[in-house]
């Protein structure tokens, strides 16, 4: 089983990952395993979304699409909005 999550870190952004093992991989964002991680220095974090595969590839082509989206995206699908999120915009990039 593989999950698809998103936290919401301390400063209000949001992380999108991936990992076979749910409660271990939140266990080391919360301690700051990784250092120089993106959540390191975002303490504390907060699970408020995942989902689960089967397929590994089903899920990493899953995070690859949610990290490409905008906040107001990742916020309806974080609410159970999934009516909005076809009209919800990318990210868009500053040139």
């Amino acid at each position: 089983m593989y999950c698809v999550y998103i936290l919401k870190c301390a400063d209000k952004t949001y992380y999108t990952g991936i990992t076979s093992n749910l409660d271990k991989r939140l266990m080391e964002h919360q301690s700051g395993k990784h250092f120089g991680s993106y959540t390191f220095d975002r303490r504390p974090v907060e699970l408020v979304y995942y989902a689960e595969f089967t397929d590994v590839e089903r899920a990493i082509a899953t995070e690859k699409q949610v990290k490409k989206w905008s906040r107001a995206k990742k916020q309806a699908l974080i609410n159970g909005e999934f009516e909005k999120l076809p009209n919800l915009a990318k990210k868009k990039f500053l040139k």
